[in-house]
């Protein structure tokens, strides 16, 4: 893996608000962002955007395969209905890289109810598509876009599942450095839960009158 800030993040859906969010974080934090879309002109606006809300910052707007062949580690943040088309246009492009994926499988209009896909997560759906050469992490499902677009660390933390703990540790890297708290949470299989977990915040959002409700564990130290 690239060392450090030389690392190039490629956001795929990078327009939508939660991948805007991570692109904020990892840009302001000094890391090369590229945010790719199926459309290039609305990915070069978001990268104009950013840009001019953090000033000195290195962003730019690409089309989604040309993001992911540009980049050290890719970023999934597509709606869960382009997931599978997007994870195909760029397969090639992501072997021997990280993908990490933030996709969450809601269904409307039954966005509060828990509805896995066969493969168990969105996640597991993405292993079984790109293979072996590909490391799949599960990650950011549980943080709003609003605590993302905010200065300081958000009082909620980053639930990380992953095929190989090497890359969960990569990952965690990239969770720091956004200025989160994240959490191994174990093999991909994990993912299920944490995925899962979105509908149910999405649920207490509506009930409890909020936008982001999010998770915080206890009783670890070390963190």
């Amino acid at each position: 893996m690239t060392d450090s800030l030389m690392m190039t993040i490629a956001i795929l859906g990078g327009t939508g608000k939660e991948g805007k969010g991570l692109a904020y974080r990892w840009a302001r934090a000094g890391y090369q962002v590229v945010i790719g879309s199926r459309t290039p002109e609305k990915a070069e606006a978001a990268a104009a955007e950013l840009t001019e809300m953090l000033g000195d910052a290195s962003i730019e707007g690409l089309d989604n395969l040309s993001a992911a062949q540009k980049a050290d580690l890719v970023v999934l943040t597509v709606p869960y209905a382009a997931h599978k088309d997007t994870l195909l246009t760029v397969k090639d492009a992501l072997q021997g890289k990280i993908l990490v994926d933030v996709t969450v499988p809601l269904v409307p209009p039954k966005v509060t109810k828990v509805q896995m896909p066969p493969a168990g997560s969105a996640a597991q759906e993405a292993v079984e598509l790109l293979g072996e050469g590909v490391q799949v992490v599960d990650a950011f499902q549980n943080i709003s876009h609003e605590h993302l677009m905010t200065e300081g660390e958000p009082p909620c933390d980053v639930l990380i599942t992953g095929t190989s703990k090497a890359a969960r540790e990569e990952v965690l890297k990239l969770v720091a450095a956004a200025g989160l708290t994240g959490w191994d949470a174990g093999p991909i299989e994990n993912s299920v839960v944490v995925e899962g977990l979105t509908s149910i915040l999405i649920y207490m959002n509506k009930q409890y009158g909020s936008t982001h409700a999010g998770i915080k564990i206890t009783g670890i130290s070390g963190q």
